[in-house]
């Protein structure tokens, strides 16, 4: 039995006791659904983390984006410092996938870039799901995508005992059957390497430990971890186990069979194509699909090969393909918990995955770009995703019907342990609401507090940005186009306080806990749709409930039915909160979450810029600076500052062309 213990310096307190209490006894007793309706600032997270010691259940937490993955993934390696949280989301820094447009001819390249942190932590999490009992995963949409079969992967494995035999031929071909590379010279996580009768191998899902395996002869005399940077020895086992070192390795029998499969599919498309006289897609796919062929054959691997996962794992036609949830159930069987953070936006999105993806590789197949069976490569359907965990948990403040109609139980958790009121909403006349708004930032920004502005378009939000920037105030704006990365770090700098005002469209409404954030600004409240809905609405006012100072602007000409309700559901929740703080003695107070500051890390491209003569340098010296830089990107990826680990590991790349 796994167990999960909660290290924090608080208690349950307000709602939460109740609310606790209520979850984990509906969870314990068999319900499949239950909702957890908090206001922002009630401590919803500690309430799950509650629930999750309660229940005493191995866990996925699913969020709809990546900032508040990392974020959740932050307060819950607090929450759970002796247990395995985990950290799952898309490991691509950039990724366009492939299409084809009919109307252009155009087709247009897969291309990405693999942020090689974030593969490092997706392939950790599947090594401890399969390894402990007591994990926390916490994910976004990544997770409901297909992956390889955990049962494969929970085979092909290496284990490496102090006392027994092993051909050292063999076992180096093992491997690299795993999807292991030799490398004597730049060893990194996915390598191996060889010094007579040592083995080193850097497991691709560890940090920055890797396993030496000492040889007398054929028999395995010593098995420890080495810190890779210093060669260090960390700690001796009498047993290891290895894993792949991707999520889409297979036996050989059975890469032989999937390669038999894809034969025959192929022949049956090619037939198709030749009967409807269709010869460009015939030699399209046949070329194609035979050099992937030519490469599974030779390698194991080939770009791509996720779309040849249905004769990969033996899956049949259109049944549900593996995915996170598999993981989960492959070792701790129909047992497990699934928590949806923010419900109500997460839940639609992950609603609307698989339409999009089928749409756009339906054309890739018609035309031959694709066999039929890379539409199984693809995202959970919904039905499928809600059906698939035995425990669920909706997290929202504003839950929709969906998640309230499917629950057994809805726990409330409207008053704050904090004693922090929801902020007064003050409507003002529309006319001139740039101009007033300015007046009202002012002494908020003197106070040294910060400002969050929801606006309708991108364009208005970088006019606005560059008008308040002129009359002299520090701004910046977010938006869509923008990646997880420089998402985080214009967070970040708002809390530093390196600029003042944060301008945005509807990126500022869940989850974001910006406690320095005392007022909200919504421009053109009153035009009614989804960015100014009921839950748009009061979520983007929760921004400013983690200030004591907090405070909402509505700017509109007009009372909507989403600005009336949002006030009135406000006002109860104030005064609920009132007779909370009146009666055991609560002053409210900021709470301010920590930001780790203490992070140095040298740039590394000033770094490289210093070497003037770097072909000339000694190699041992290069080597000497890749590992320097190595520990440096270790360090940021660690603090999650993955912008800063990337561009340090393209600086290394460059060093090891030399």
């Amino acid at each position: 039995m796994p167990t999960f213990t909660v290290n924090s310096k608080y208690q349950p307190a307000g709602d939460q006791p109740t609310a606790i209490k209520s979850l984990s006894k509906s969870i314990n007793e068999g319900s499949q659904y239950q909702t957890l309706l908090g206001v922002t600032g009630s401590g919803k997270t500690y309430t799950m983390a509650k629930v999750i010691e309660a229940t005493n259940k191995p866990t996925l937490i699913m969020t709809h984006n990546k900032t508040l993955a990392a974020q959740l993934y932050s307060e819950f390696r607090t929450f759970f410092p002796n247990n395995h949280v985990e950290y799952f989301i898309s490991y691509y820094d950039y990724y366009q996938p492939e299409a084809y447009i009919p109307r252009q001819d155009l087709f247009i390249e897969k291309d990405s870039s693999i942020n090689e942190e974030l593969e490092r932590l997706r392939l950790s999490t599947t090594a401890s799901l399969l390894s402990h009992e007591d994990v926390i995963v916490i994910a976004s949409v990544s997770a409901n995508y297909g992956l390889g079969s955990p049962e494969d992967y929970k085979t092909i494995v290496q284990k490496l005992a102090v006392g027994e035999e092993y051909a050292q031929k063999a076992l180096l071909l093992k491997l690299v059957e795993m999807g292991y590379k030799r490398n004597d010279e730049f060893f990194d996580r996915g390598d191996f390497r060889v010094n007579g009768e040592v083995i080193d191998i850097y497991p691709a899902y560890n940090e920055e430990f890797a396993i030496r395996v000492e040889f007398f002869g054929d028999e395995i005399e010593d098995v420890y971890t080495f810190n890779t940077l210093t060669g260090e020895k960390i700690e001796h086992f009498k047993e290891a186990t290895v894993y792949a070192a991707n999520q889409f390795i297979v036996s050989q029998e059975k890469l032989a069979l999937a390669v038999k499969s894809i034969e025959e599919e192929l022949g049956e498309r090619l037939a198709f194509y030749q009967k409807e006289d269709r010869m460009l897609e015939y030699n399209r796919l046949k070329q194609r699909v035979e050099f992937d062929l030519e490469m599974i054959e030779a390698t194991g691997m080939c770009k791509g090969i996720e779309n040849y996962s249905r004769h990969l794992t033996g899956k049949a036609v259109g049944e549900t393909p593996f995915s996170m949830m598999d993981y989960f159930e492959a070792m701790h069987g129909h047992d497990f918990l699934c928590i949806v953070d923010e419900s109500h936006v997460s839940l639609s999105q992950f609603r609307g995955m698989y339409a999009g993806d089928r749409s756009r590789k339906e054309v890739l197949v018609e035309h031959g770009f694709r066999l039929p069976s890379a539409l199984d490569n693809r995202p959970l359907m919904f039905d499928e995703y809600i059906n698939k965990a035995p425990y669920f948990l909706f997290v929202s403040a504003t839950p929709n019907e969906l998640e309230l109609d499917l629950s057994t139980v809805v726990a409330e958790q409207v008053v704050r342990p904090t004693g922090l009121l929801d902020p007064p909403i003050e409507v003002i006349p529309s006319t001139y609401q740039v101009e007033n708004l300015h007046d009202r930032m002012k002494p908020v920004i003197a106070k040294g507090e910060r400002v969050l502005i929801t606006v309708l378009t991108k364009k208005m939000a970088e006019e606005l940005s560059t008008y308040y920037n002129d009359l002299g105030l520090k701004c910046r704006h977010m938006h869509s186009d923008m990646d997880a990365i420089e998402r985080n770090q214009t967070i970040r700098s708002l809390r530093l306080g390196e600029f003042d005002i944060l301008i945005g469209i509807n990126l500022l409404r869940e989850g974001l806990d910006l406690p320095e954030v005392s007022l909200v600004a919504i421009l053109d409240a009153d035009k009614e749709g989804f960015l100014r809905s009921k839950t748009a609405l009061i979520q983007t006012s929760g921004r400013a409930a983690r200030n004591s100072n907090g405070q909402v602007l509505m700017y509109a000409n007009k009372m909507t039915e989403s600005m009336k309700y949002t006030i009135e559901v406000t006002s109860k929740r104030r005064e609920k909160q009132i007779a909370y703080n009146k009666k055991h003695g609560i002053t409210p107070t900021t709470t301010l979450r920590q930001l780790d500051t203490d992070l140095k890390v040298e740039d590394a491209g000033e770094l490289y810029n210093k070497q003037s003569k770097m072909d000339k340098m000694p190699k041992a010296e290069r080597q000497k600076m890749v590992k320097e830089l190595k520990a440096k990107m270790l360090l940021a990826a660690k603090s999650l500052e993955f912008e800063e680990a990337a561009r340090i590991r393209d600086q290394i790349a460059k060093i090891k062309k030399l």
